[in-house]
C-alpha cells in the first residue's frame, strides 16, 4: 500500500509539473500545444464535459496518476521498474504519437504544427524523467 501510494504522489507531482511546463512553453512562445493535455472532446461519453475546465484538469491529473501505476506494474513483470529508459522510452514515444489525437478535434494545436509537437514531446520527456527518477529514488522495494 505504501509503494502504492507513493505511485500516486509521483503523478501528482510529475502531473503537476508537465502543466507547469506546458503552460510556461505557452506563455514564452504563445503555442498552445497544452490544450491537448486538458482536451476530452475526442472521448466517447465524458466529452460532455468537454467545456469545463476543472474537467480537464481532473482528466490529465487521473490519467498521469494511472499511466505512473499502470507503467510502474508492467515494468514489474519484467524487473525493470526501477530503470529509468523504460520510462522514459515509453513516456516520450507514447506522447509522440498521442499528439495525434488532435487530429479528432477542431481545437488546437493542430496536427502540423511541428513545433507544437516538439513541445508536447519534449514536455513529455521531461515528464518521464521526473517520474522515473522519482520512482527510483522514492519508492519503496517492497516484494509485494
Amino acid at each position: 500500500m505504501k509503494q502504492f501510494m507513493q505511485l500516486i504522489g509521483i503523478g501528482l507531482a510529475s502531473g503537476a509539473v508537465l502543466a507547469a511546463l506546458m503552460q510556461l512553453v505557452y506563455t514564452l512562445t504563445g503555442n498552445e500545444a497544452y490544450i491537448l493535455l486538458y482536451n476530452v472532446d475526442y472521448f466517447p461519453i465524458i466529452h460532455i464535459w468537454q467545456d469545463s475546465t476543472w474537467f480537464g484538469i481532473v482528466f490529465h491529473f487521473v490519467f498521469c496518476i494511472a499511466s505512473v501505476i499502470g507503467l510502474f506494474y508492467i515494468l514489474k513483470l519484467f524487473g525493470w521498474q526501477y530503470k529509468m529508459w523504460p520510462y522514459v522510452a515509453v513516456y516520450t514515444a507514447g506522447s509522440g504519437i498521442l499528439y495525434f489525437l488532435t487530429l479528432l478535434t477542431d481545437q488546437p494545436p493542430a496536427a502540423d504544427d511541428g513545433m507544437a509537437w516538439f513541445y508536447w514531446t519534449l514536455s513529455h520527456l521531461v515528464f518521464s524523467l521526473i517520474v522515473a527518477g522519482m520512482i527510483v529514488r522514492f519508492t519503496s522495494r517492497s516484494k509485494y
